[in-house]
């Protein structure tokens, strides 16, 4: 029965390896302290953060994230420590909540590794705090207990460190500042749960199985994402979720033995695109959380195998000789035994969404499907917008075969960065020469353009392109020639102002319209579909105050239908200075080759993100511009 604490209330551990969960109403912070017996903080080898986020018997995550889950071993933290203090805080300088009072209350549950809540807190009576220790794991007599504490700090994180006694407490928040700002400008955002999704405080299936290796045999943890839920084999699928043709296909061999058969669009939803979405989002979660409980076992069985050997190494008796040959050997063999079998959890769980990927890829719109797919022959354009559409393929070095599409709800909430310059980690970037990786950052917009165009109706998105020294000429021809754009790419700098200034006069209309509930009194003129801006090698042709109405149009559009789609080279844009990083922080990074870039919220893993670009020569988008072309001309747009 899971103790509910109340502020300065404990609670006895019965276990050592645990989970510390939290849920917030918004993106916040997640990070541990350690402390002597006099609960003094030591140094900032004492502190786990998304900069640093693992000590021996800790692991937090590396972004800002409504959701949380921290590891903790407390049989692995060194003797010295008798305190673990779990710290919240939120992010500053990202546009978020200044205060914890403005968000719901933040909820802790500690849980043993099977997801069993042992005991939880609600952070009630939270006002100016920006940050706060929620929890105290603490050892007395020997045995430790979790106390909740729930004390805050209005100064954030650099004024709670101080009062732990850390010198260099604001550089080390500055620091931790700058990596959250950093992972959360290229992470991939949660999509938002479905109505039927549950209580929020729901336990989730167990992500970190590394530490229970080690004492006990292993048992199928269940990763599926907490919203999914695949029928038996034996049962046909429900009623409301009708699975398309191609779901019926066969499962592959390498499927799980007596593993349910996944069913594609097997998953909560109103309408089969949602449902679909849905399901692709939670075959993301599960491979995040299968290869973050891989990765986890791995580095456990190197931290223990690290262990025995230092213990071999300790006795200068030991250090040499057959009986320490015999200790290296048993300690690397043991390691090798546990690796195995997370390895052999990890090949199952990895075979079971192999297969479901191989059902529901064949099933995906044409919108949500690649550019070879036979969904786009029967493509029609849409009478209402799509839920959703593809930017590319996601997938992990563990198995780089299986592909996760990735998918971006609509209407688009952020603008889109297409990285036209060297500033990926992935080797085809370095190879790939300066001026042909711009022109594939232009086709990546193209071909990005036109599946944004497919998936609305005719009409219901106008395309405006900032070309200013006609450098993408040939990518764009496509758009151009097709007479999907709202009119010709503007050049020059009379070019880049005039179509700016349209557009942030449109956002301020609508804004203060929607203010003033007075819809009625916008012009009859003014173009109510959504609106897409192409900026194309950036900075060229902006001064100060184009500048100044970029940024604004990124921060202010989204929320009335005008949104950024970027092309340019960080580096380009230097001799701004800082001026610039919070409206490259407020898009999403693409690159237009293979890169190890794209953060997920979860866990915080690197994912390779690869651009949806369609085979050389493919007629598929040139038809698809065709037909959007005809309906706009057939609805008199």
């Amino acid at each position: 029965m899971t103790a509910e604490l109340i502020r300065g209330q404990n609670h006895p551990l019965p276990e050592t390896r645990l989970e510390v969960r939290v849920s917030a109403g918004g993106p916040v912070v997640a990070g541990v302290t350690l402390n002597d017996e006099q609960g003094r903080l030591r140094d900032t080898g004492w502190i786990a953060h998304p900069a640093s986020p693992r000590l021996p018997g800790i692991e937090v995550p590396r972004q800002a994230a409504a959701r949380h889950r921290l590891a903790v071993d407390l049989d692995a933290l060194p003797a010295a420590v008798h305190r673990v203090n779990v710290l919240l805080a939120l992010p500053s300088g990202m546009g978020g909540a200044a205060r914890f009072g403005a968000l719901p209350a933040p909820f802790v549950a500690v849980t043993a590794l099977d997801g069993r809540e042992v005991a939880s807190y609600t952070l009630l009576d939270l006002d100016t705090e920006s940050a706060v220790v929620a929890v105290e794991l603490y050892r007395r007599h020997g045995a430790w207990k979790v106390r909740a504490v729930g004390q805050g700090w209005a100064g954030g994180l650099a004024a709670l460190l101080r009062d732990q006694g850390l010198p260099g407490a604001d550089r080390l928040a500055a620091a931790i500042d700058e990596a959250v700002a950093g992972g959360m400008a290229r992470s991939v955002a949660p999509p938002p749960r479905p109505a039927d999704a549950g209580r929020a405080r729901r336990a989730e299936p167990v992500a970190r199985q590394g530490a229970r290796a080690a004492t006990a045999p292993p048992a199928r943890i269940d990763y599926r994402h907490p919203d999914r839920h695949p029928a038996p084999s034996s049962a046909p699928a429900p009623s409301s979720a009708p699975a398309p043709a191609p779901a019926q296909a066969p499962v592959p061999a390498q499927a799980s033995a007596g593993a349910p058969r996944p069913v594609a669009g097997d998953a909560p939803g109103s309408t089969p695109d949602e449902r679909l979405y849905n399901q692709v989002w939670g075959m993301f979660e599960d491979l995040a959380r299968t290869t973050a409980a891989y990765r986890s076992a791995v580095g456990f069985a190197d931290s223990r195998m690290d262990r025995a050997l230092d213990d071999v190494l300790a006795d200068p008796r030991t250090r040499v000789g057959p009986a320490a040959d015999e200790a290296r050997t048993r300690a690397r063999a043991e390691r090798d035994r546990l690796v195995d079998r997370a390895r052999e959890a990890f090949d199952r769980d990895v075979a079971q969404l192999v297969a479901e990927a191989a059902v529901v890829e064949p099933a995906l719109p044409a919108v949500y499907a690649r550019w070879d797919s036979p969904a786009w022959s029967g493509y029609r354009v849409p009478a209402e917008t799509s839920t959703a559409l593809r930017l590319g393929d996601l997938s992990l070095p563990e198995r780089v075969d299986l592909r996760i599409p990735m998918l971006l709800r609509l209407p688009l909430q952020r603008g889109l960065w297409i990285d036209s310059g060297r500033g990926g980690r992935s080797v085809e970037a370095a190879l790939v020469d300066p001026g042909e990786l711009r022109r594939l950052a232009a086709r990546t917009a193209t071909d990005l353009t036109t599946r944004l165009l497919a998936a609305h109706p005719a009409g219901g998105l106008s395309v405006h392109v900032i070309d200013p020294a006609g450098a993408a000429a040939e990518p764009f021809a496509p758009l151009t020639g097709s007479g999907v754009l709202a009119g010709p790419p503007a050049a020059g700098a009379e070019g880049v102002r005039a179509v700016l200034a349209r557009l942030t006069q449109r956002v301020d209309l609508v804004q203060m319209a929607v203010r003033s509930g007075a819809g009625d009194a916008l012009p009859p003129d003014l173009d109510l579909a959504e609106q897409l801006l192409i900026v194309h090698d950036f900075p060229h042709g902006f001064d100060d105050r184009a500048v100044t109405q970029l940024r604004y149009l990124a921060d202010e559009g989204p929320s009335v239908g005008v949104h950024l789609m970027m092309i340019a080279a960080r580096e380009d844009t230097r001799g701004y200075g800082p001026v610039l990083d919070p409206l490259f922080r407020a898009l999403l990074r693409l690159a237009p080759v293979p890169d190890d870039h794209l953060a997920d919220p979860w866990v915080g893993h690197a994912w390779t993100y690869e651009p949806p670009l369609a085979p050389q020569g493919s007629p598929v988008p040139t038809r698809v511009l065709r037909l959007v072309a005809a309906a706009r001309a057939a609805a008199g747009q």
